[in-house]
């Protein structure tokens, strides 16, 4: 964690004291007056709500000092304020600062899907040998990413920052905060349409981690992936391919899933290999974990190296998390988010566990611009497909879905629809069996852990 004087921070923010003791030191940084640690420092952003708003909640959360870029009344003589043009861009420059000033290998990880379990994954991997500052949570945007960085102490050794966008260019500024050493680039995926003409567009938005990577950098790429390839064609730096292709510097070979305990395989890196135990069951976890390895072949480890804590991983709340219910039900939770490609790998890996009957509650998938209704339909005839026994439709666009699988030879009486996550809530428990498998997804805006909450609360867990 940064600990720096309130002098120290004013110079390297391009701001002034206004107010407080140039010495007072500081060692916790904050956007959010609810979360400030005592003798921490507020910046004051001027987002959706005005943080000089929220300057006397702070106070009375224990804050010693803030940044703010208008005139405010002090909440008392003692508190210290730095003045600067702009808190964004002061907080940045700070965070810039200090990560400038650290030794420490910058691994930034950016993708349309499995960025945050990319995160994790190599966080974890890495952490065999090396002293790891990972991005807490989901803190990926030009706020947490600075926030973060702000988080690292000496100790550190490697910084493993999660950089995400939902607009071209800001990824670009994300790497002028904190240049990745290795940049990975997981996937490509049909996210975030609503605000970009193409596919093709997402992905030049994709390439600005490469662009922004240090002179002599490495990419960890996904060669499986046709839109990666192409936008890495140009990048001069050493590239890492992962993938199940057997060109790819790392790959699984011999992939051999095992119900609910996960999946066994080969992992290649070059010309070693070990035996893994994976606890998890999506081909897209998969994906994550070699782009993970990927990251720690960079770093020098091998396969053998990593067989342990690969054992140890497990699925992260909201993201394919197993619920062991009462009667036998088993309940897959991947709320946190969804997309078309991530569905339709939960949709087929899943599909082949052993249960009852296969109960895909599918949620409506946003951001997804003018194909919304083709993703959907595709979703549910996949889900058909698939062989889940019953389909649960979650909001308006989910109704393509139910149409999809009506399409691919599913009959109405298997598919059920609801308005929202709580009417699903409700309407879904006098469905279930015992021994059903049940598996939760949706876009985030549509509250499918209310869904979830629902079932875990009426059966409990075993």
């Amino acid at each position: 964690m940064a600990v720096l004087r309130l002098d120290e921070i004013a110079a390297k923010a391009n701001g002034r004291i206004l107010q407080g003791d140039p010495g007072l030191l500081v060692r916790d940084f904050s956007i959010d007056s609810r979360q400030i640690a005592p003798g921490g420092l507020f910046f004051a952003v001027v987002d959706k709500r005005d943080g000089h708003d929220f300057i006397p909640d702070a106070r009375r959360a224990g804050a010693a000092a803030a940044v703010v870029s208008r005139d405010v009344r002090p909440p008392d003589r003692n508190f210290g304020l730095i003045r600067v043009e702009d808190t964004v861009r002061a907080l940045q420059e700070l965070a810039k600062s200090w990560l400038a000033g650290h030794p420490v290998k910058v691994v930034g990880i950016t993708g349309s899907a499995g960025k945050t379990t990319t995160k994790e994954f190599a966080a974890a991997l890495l952490g065999v040998r090396l002293r790891v500052l990972k991005s807490e949570k989901n803190l990926n945007n030009h706020l947490g990413l600075a926030l973060s960085v702000l988080r690292l102490s000496p100790e550190d050794e490697v910084a493993v920052l999660e950089m995400a966008m939902s607009a071209a260019g800001e990824i670009r500024a994300l790497t002028r905060i904190a240049p990745p050493d290795i940049a990975v680039i997981t996937n490509v995926h049909p996210v975030h349409l609503e605000f970009f003409e193409s596919l093709e567009a997402v992905a030049l938005a994709k390439k600005e981690i490469l662009e922004g990577t240090k002179h002599g950098g490495t990419a960890v790429l996904n060669a499986d992936d046709p839109l990666v390839r192409k936008i890495s064609a140009d990048f001069a730096g050493r590239k890492i391919l992962f993938g199940l292709a057997p060109e790819c510097e790392v790959r699984a070979a011999a992939v051999r899933k095992s119900g609910f305990q996960g999946m066994f395989f080969e992992l290649w890196m070059g010309g070693e290999h070990a035996g893994m135990s994976f606890p998890f069951f999506s081909e897209s976890y998969l994906y994550n974990l070699l782009a993970a390895a990927g990251v720690a072949r960079a770093f020098g480890l091998r396969p053998a190296d990593l067989a342990r804590p690969v054992s140890r991983l497990r699925p992260f709340p909201g993201r394919g998390v197993l619920v062991n219910l009462k009667r036998g039900i088993k309940l897959i939770d991947d709320t946190y988010n969804s997309n078309p490609k991530a569905l339709e790998s939960a949709l087929k890996s899943l599909a082949g566990l052993p249960a009852n009957r296969k109960i895909a509650v599918i949620a409506d998938m946003l951001e997804l611009g003018k194909d919304e209704t083709v993703f959907h339909v595709r979703a549910g005839r996949q889900a058909a497909e698939a062989g889940w026994d019953l389909v649960v439709a979650v909001g308006p666009r989910s109704l393509h879905a139910a149409e999809g699988a009506v399409e691919a030879g599913m009959g109405k009486d298997r598919i059920i629809s609801f308005a929202d996550a709580a009417e699903a809530g409700e309407g879904i428990l006098p469905l279930l069996r015992d021994g059903d498998l049940i598996l939760v997804k949706g876009s985030r805006g549509m509250k499918t852990e209310i869904i979830l909450e629902k079932i875990i609360g009426q059966i409990g867990e075993a």
